[in-house]
């Protein structure tokens, strides 16, 4: 593996100015409002591997999606991709087609009055990958018999297909500027659970054959355990917890990835306890002083309150069904710090 991550995130903070018009603020004797998306987040992906992103609906997971691949400016920090400042390679179109995203909804991403070799070829044309006309069609139809698809639909426009069909044609569009690192937006949370699999399987099928590294945006923990070597769990912008997969669903150790785990119907009717979280989820124009979770976490006290936590590797959990080292995973939480997270 190369010591050298694909993508990596440093300090990384996106804020969006919500405020009204100047006059409205003047009349009404308000201040500016800032909405804080991604509030300093930090982490690494080695190539070849795939990071999860899980959390709440509004947490800031498609915010960093975007960040990742230079659709937002950050705010604050830097993303560095196979260590080169991102914003620094904007310009440059051979570093740029390196990295391509996949869109939640495959409905609304594919042009429906283009013809599907034209929205596969676009990333071909765009980067000025391949010039002759026949060449484009030969590689179009190469890569819609890689996710599945026959040569033949690249005639067809999008309303003719499933959404299945359809997020395999994005994932072919996404492949065609013959990326090293792709960002999955959700993108099979507008499929049924049969489709999902068939796509997840396709995914891990093309990482394993190409070299890619994914970075996956999900709120489904079934699906992020499926395809992650890593799961980072975010809440109001922050991330609080980054571990290795079957790790996390072993021994979480932040108290909202708890909750997260607690919310996972038990269809082998243990009968085990669960402990609800109260509350809801604090506006990111406004959050919390200290610990964003405080209001809603049983094990909160004055510290955490006023003191914002930060990222530290801790120890495996005593009740791992597989010991971890130190360093394995990165919690963001007084109580795991002081041993209150097992009282």
């Amino acid at each position: 593996m190369s010591p050298t991550p694909m993508i990596a995130a440093e300090d990384v903070a996106r804020y969006f100015d919500v405020s009204k018009p100047l006059i409205q603020r003047i009349v009404a004797r308000e201040g500016k409002r800032t909405l804080r998306a991604v509030d300093g987040i930090s982490f690494d992906i080695p190539k070849g591997t795939t990071l999860s992103l899980v959390g709440e609906s509004g947490c800031g997971k498609s915010t960093v999606a975007r960040l990742m691949v230079g659709l937002y400016p950050t705010t604050r920090g830097r993303v560095m991709f196979d260590g080169q400042d991102l914003s620094l390679a904007r310009a440059d179109s051979k570093q740029r087609s390196r990295m391509q995203m996949i869109f939640q909804d495959p409905y609304a991403s594919l042009n429906p009055r283009w013809r599907v070799v034209d929205i596969v070829a676009e990333p071909i044309r765009a980067f000025r990958l391949i010039e002759d006309k026949q060449a484009i069609l030969n590689r179009v139809g190469e890569l819609l018999t890689q996710v599945g698809l026959s040569p033949l639909d690249g005639q067809k426009y999008p309303h003719e297909f499933s959404g299945g069909q359809r997020q395999r044609i994005s994932i072919a569009r996404a492949l065609s500027s013959n990326p090293e690192f792709l960002v999955c937006d959700e993108p099979t949370s507008a499929l049924d659970v049969s489709v999902q699999a068939q796509i997840l399987n396709l995914m891990k099928e093309l990482q394993t054959r190409l070299g890619l590294t994914y970075l996956f945006i999900s709120h489904n923990l079934a699906v992020v355990r499926q395809v992650s070597d890593r799961i980072g769990v975010m809440y109001l912008g922050k991330l609080v917890e980054l571990s290795p997969a079957e790790s996390l669903f072993q021994a979480p150790r932040h108290p909202y990835t708890r909750a997260l785990m607690e919310a996972i119907p038990d269809l082998e009717m243990t009968g085990r306890q669960r402990i609800p979280v109260g509350g809801e989820v604090p506006s990111p124009i406004s959050p919390p002083s200290g610990c964003t979770f405080h209001p809603r976490c049983p094990l909160a006290n004055a510290r955490c309150k006023s003191e914002v936590p930060v990222m530290k590797p801790v120890a495996s959990a005593p009740h791992a069904a597989s010991p971890l080292s130190a360093g394995d995973a990165m919690v963001a939480c007084h109580a795991v710090e002081e041993g209150r997270a097992h009282a």
